[in-house]
């Protein structure tokens, strides 16, 4: 989801990016006790072979060391920490460099949100798992913890919203969150991509399709919903959506088994 930040929280956003913008940090050590909580929480990781894993944990590092994490009324702990860096490393795991330039603080709340980021709000009232910010509040993601651990759960459902989150900052890396990632795929692409992309759409608000609603919002709502599908349940879109399964095994440049 992509809105822009509320006047309540200019001050602490505005602290953090200062903060972050006068700061570097040097890359750490990958600390030996995540190797565990990564096989126990992320199924992506845990399917990679050793080299593999120990390419994973040193891209976790690199993202943490131009990321900041920080929780918003309580401390991060260390699964918070890896399952947000770990959101950030799956859909760009098969490129050999990738950096979130345009991210510069994940700040994480307790729980859902309502669209004045109210988190104590009626539960009824507050459906938002995640968001990017704009404007004036460009570098900025917000999470759920709730929903960032939800999606890391080894269930049978397609959703996972911090990949989603992330899938909408790749797509804006090119200036605008449009569904259409123009880092990731080849411009002869782009009208094959778009007509597959509003097919699936119609699907969806036709109600024939195993995509999620949200799917159907919007293009950009739709690319960061089919790649939560695409990584969460990649076999089981194999077999229900084998061209949109193409299209993204090519867009993420995962290897064809």
């Amino acid at each position: 989801m992509s809105l822009a930040l509320p006047i309540a929280l200019v001050l602490i956003v505005f602290v953090i990016y200062a903060f972050t913008r006068t700061r570097s940090r040097k890359k750490e050590a990958f600390p030996a006790n995540w190797h565990q909580l990564l096989v126990d929480h992320v199924h992506f990781y845990k399917e990679l072979s050793e080299p593999e894993q120990k390419r994973f944990q040193q891209r976790v590092m690199t993202f943490l060391s131009e990321t900041y994490i920080e929780g918003v009324d309580f401390e991060p702990d260390e699964l918070d920490t890896v399952l947000v860096a770990s959101s950030a490393v799956i859909p760009v795991f098969a490129f050999s460099e990738w950096h979130y330039t345009n991210l510069s603080t994940v700040l994480i709340y307790p729980d859902h949100f309502n669209e004045d980021l109210d988190f104590d709000a009626d539960h009824k009232e507050r459906f938002i798992a995640g968001m990017v910010g704009t404007g004036r509040f460009e570098h900025q993601m917000i999470l759920s913890r709730k929903a960032l651990h939800e999606g890391f759960e080894r269930k049978r459902d397609l959703q996972n919203t911090g990949i989603h989150e992330f899938v909408h900052l790749i797509d804006k890396v090119d200036g605008v969150t449009d569904g259409v990632p123009e880092r990731l795929i080849e411009h002869r692409y782009v009208v094959p991509w778009l007509k597959r992309i509003h097919k699936e759409m119609e699907e969806i608000n036709a109600d024939q399709s195993d995509i999620r609603s949200y799917g159907g919002t919007n293009e950009a709502e739709f690319f960061a919903v089919a790649s939560e599908y695409f990584f969460e349940q990649p076999n089981r879109m194999r077999v229900q959506h084998p061209e949109l399964y193409k299209m993204l095994t090519d867009c993420f440049r995962i290897q064809k088994k």
